[in-house]
């Protein structure tokens, strides 16, 4: 009898089609994550399942995977304009990030067609590429999937082309409620079959989760994955291996040292929150003639058409600053990001470690950092008390534990 490693996706109890462990190979994730353990048996058991999550942990293929399997398995397969699963994201990115890896795995189910439905493209274009190609799977943000709901008069009866639905997941369902998609996700759901297994994925749970839990789940199996070697009580939200440190200086110094730090650590690759898409556009040119010899750019909410462009282009490179928003804070996974500077601190405590999530992921270190004026310190006992941060000594700039956060102080 073979002998079968503890974590290795064949120890799962419900096996896997081979073409799908296929891809996981190619891919390079021979073991799973927690939250994938967890979730996969559930979902392929046909339960609904609310899954909690700290970022970085692997959420997709904790549901890309039982799309697949579930759908391979049906009865009947599925016509070409039959929907059978849906993902729902809160961001084009996210959006993105997500069909491009289920077309890792769909490659090798010709029979599956997918589709990426999100704004800032032509809608017309995308009930065209519908009625050709099909979607059995649609990855979409809110809005526009609600907008193809209204597209019956141009010839996509998406309404009839759902009742096949076997599979819905909510990505990111406390950031969906927090940009104000709930109205979008309730019209949504009105048009869905309701015997269909859901699945609800967030870093945080809160009463509106909550209550989107209670509205679209049925029976749900809840799922909070801790990260190992932290305790049960414990309410750590951030990566591990995420070493943190803050900053403190004047306000006519702040952006000196934003632009010293970056002259210093030309070969990594950086991200630079700042709390409003002109912040973003005045300080990315401001960065552009100060930072030489560095490839900047910028990406927020008010760019319609450049921000997919600008975000696959950023993804690729070995080192650079992307100067961004919060648009770029939730479930975004650019390879090998080594620094997330924070230039303004924000007063959301869940969206500093959001941010901050946005390296360190599954098993990879990195580091983090926030610029705080003397009026601000405050916040670092904000952050202890708010999210678990763990204090180091100032000026201690030792790397954080396993299982710690350790904010530092670099004054």
């Amino acid at each position: 009898m073979e002998h079968v490693t503890e974590g290795c996706w064949e120890s799962l109890p419900v096996p896997l089609h081979p073409q799908v462990l296929g891809a996981l190979r190619e891919l390079g994730f021979p073991y799973m994550t927690p939250v994938q353990s967890a979730t996969i048996p559930l979902f392929m058991r046909n339960k609904d399942v609310a899954a909690e999550a700290v970022t970085g942990s692997g959420k997709t293929l904790a549901f890309v995977i039982p799309i697949l399997e579930i759908l391979l398995r049906r009865e009947e397969k599925l016509k070409k304009s039959q929907v059978g699963a849906i993902i729902i994201t809160p961001t084009r990115e996210l959006a993105i990030q997500i069909d491009e890896v289920l077309s890792h795995f769909t490659k090798h189910f010709p029979e599956f067609s997918q589709i990426l439905w999100i704004g800032g493209r032509n809608p017309g274009e995308d009930v065209e590429k519908f009625k050709q190609q099909g979607g059995n799977i649609i990855v979409a943000t809110p809005g526009r999937l609600e907008d193809m709901f209204r597209r019956k008069a141009e010839g996509l009866d998406l309404a009839s082309c759902v009742r096949s639905l076997d599979v819905l997941v909510l990505d990111e369902a406390d950031r969906l409620l927090d940009m104000g998609f709930e109205a979008s996700i309730n019209t949504i759901l009105e048009f869905l079959p309701k015997q269909r297994r859901t699945g609800l994925f967030s870093a945080t749970q809160t009463q509106e989760v909550e209550n989107l839990v209670r509205a679209g789940l049925r029976n749900p199996v809840r799922v909070s994955v801790k990260e190992k070697g932290v305790a049960a009580s414990s309410a750590q939200k951030t990566p591990s291996r995420l070493e943190n440190y803050y900053m403190v200086c004047k306000a006519d110094e702040k952006f000196n040292q934003l632009v010293h730090f970056l002259r210093n650590h030309k070969q990594e690759k950086h991200l630079v929150f700042f709390s409003t898409c002109a912040c973003v556009e005045y300080y990315g040119k401001a960065l552009e003639v100060l930072v030489k010899g560095v490839k900047i750019m910028c990406i927020h909410g008010k760019m319609k058409y450049k921000r997919n462009k600008i975000f696959m282009e950023f993804r690729k490179l070995q080192s650079g600053i992307l100067v961004c928003t919060d648009v770029m804070a939730r479930g975004i996974d650019i390879p090998e990001v080594n620094w997330v500077l924070q230039y303004d601190p924000p007063s959301n405590a869940s969206a500093f470690v959001h941010r901050c999530g946005r390296t360190a992921r599954i098993g990879h270190g990195g580091s983090a950092l926030v610029f705080l004026l003397p009026m601000e310190e405050s916040y670092i006992n904000f952050l202890a008390i708010n999210q678990k941060v763990v204090m180091g000594s100032p000026g201690d700039m030792m790397p954080a534990r396993e299982g710690e956060n350790v904010v530092c102080v670099c004054v």
